[in-house]
């Protein structure tokens, strides 16, 4: 099992973003200081700047780099178009090259995931 943390500015709104438009499962959830949400092997830890030891690790986290996890979808023009009407914000358009699609989105703090999709047969 993966688990990557992300430095949130908001973390129940954060909670409520993975939740209810990528599967996540929440497994902790201290509100507006930490959760940890699970999506098969992936867990992905959320931390307020500043809360906790994940919050102040490497002196001043911020929020928003291009370091990110992956989604893998067969249906990535669905989930992107669910994630359009949900309001969500993305990194430029998608890329169609290589081994399939991808696209990178942004969470409510700006950290991103990429959606991909593998070339279909």
């Amino acid at each position: 099992m993966a688990s990557v943390r992300y430095i949130v500015e908001n973390v129940d709104e954060a909670v409520a973003f993975y939740r209810d438009n990528l599967d996540f499962k929440v497994d902790k959830h201290n509100p507006g200081k930490f959760a940890a949400l699970l999506r098969d092997d992936l867990t992905l830890y959320l931390s307020a700047p500043g809360a906790g030891s994940g919050g102040q690790a490497g002196g001043d986290p911020k929020p928003g780099g291009w370091n990110r996890f992956m989604i893998v979808t067969a249906e990535i023009d669905v989930l992107i178009e669910r994630l359009r009407r949900a309001d969500a914000r993305f990194r430029g358009k998608i890329s169609d090259g290589g081994a399939g699609r991808a696209i990178l989105l942004e969470d409510p703090s700006g950290n991103v995931v990429e959606l991909f999709e593998f070339k279909k047969d």
